[in-house]
């Protein structure tokens, strides 16, 4: 089902995964599903005009609640959603909705979700409870677990430039696997440091790229370049870690070095 409809009947998924390059864009266009799924107006929904509609506006309706990242004692933002604040979502969820037909939930910055709380949130959109909406917003999709994705309707906010992206990525992928499968250190470092200057962001959606040609080679769909099925098994666990690592904020740079080291078999244990 087309998202953009979802705006115009309210009958939205009850899981809808929202990514764009700005966390106030992904927000935005959150607020209009939400509004969308609590609408009374007749006609297009959202209509902007009804009661329900202007307080999700004024950021105020009881049955459209946001989670994001608490605030330490000291103020500052905490580094990730935890798994108390998805149980305590999942409490409140099963609750009636105080005024519209449903209850909507944003998760800002979803990909902030530690692990815990991510497979927390996976049960809940497993089974999830008769008239919840599930909002998660993102502006790198790929730090949510594959399972959290599989689980949502998918919808990306500014994708023309995320398709110029796209082709980035998949050339910082193939550079990278030419090198690796060539067996030339040189060659890797080089690489390396020509692409130490990426943001975060990037680093993860080239390791899923990485993932996807290596399950490609493993599966036969693609050629192998070189690399036997004990490397490509390897370098997936490597692409797994360099995705846990970003999790925890782990600096670019220090992963370029990561790759330096341990992507060619033997490479790391030379002194």
């Amino acid at each position: 089902m087309a998202l953009s409809g979802a705006r115009e009947d309210s009958r939205l998924p009850h899981a809808c995964l929202i990514s764009a390059p700005a966390r106030e864009a992904a927000l935005h266009e959150a607020r209009r599903l939400a509004a969308a799924a609590v609408c009374s107006g007749t006609g297009e929904k959202p209509c902007g005009r009804c009661r329900d509609c202007r307080k999700v506006e004024a950021g105020v309706h009881p049955d459209v609640i946001t989670v994001s990242r608490l605030t330490d004692d000291k103020g500052k933002q905490k580094t990730a959603i935890s798994v108390d604040q998805i149980r305590a979502l999942s409490a409140d969820a099963v609750v009636l909705p105080n005024e519209a037909a449903r209850k909507v939930y944003i998760l800002d910055e979803a990909e902030t979700m530690n692990p815990a709380a991510q497979n927390a949130a996976l049960k809940l959109l497993e089974e999830p409870p008769a008239g919840a909406v599930f909002l998660l917003c993102t502006s790198n999709p790929l730090l949510l677990l594959p399972t959290v994705r599989s689980r949502c309707a998918h919808l990306s906010v500014g994708g023309g430039e995320q398709d110029a992206a796209d082709e980035g990525v998949k050339a910082l992928a193939a550079g990278y696997l030419k090198a690796v499968a060539a067996g030339d250190e040189a060659q890797l470092l080089r690489w390396c440091s020509q692409n130490e200057g990426v943001d975060a962001k990037t680093l993860a959606a080239f390791a899923q790229e990485v993932r996807l040609r290596l399950a490609d080679m493993l599966c036969l769909r693609q050629k192998a370049k070189k690399l036997t099925r004990a490397d490509m098994v390897r370098l997936c666990a490597l692409m797994d870690r360099l995705t846990q690592y970003l999790k925890v904020n782990t600096g670019v740079k220090q992963l370029f070095g990561l790759l330096a080291v341990e992507s060619i078999a033997g490479s790391g244990n030379r002194g």
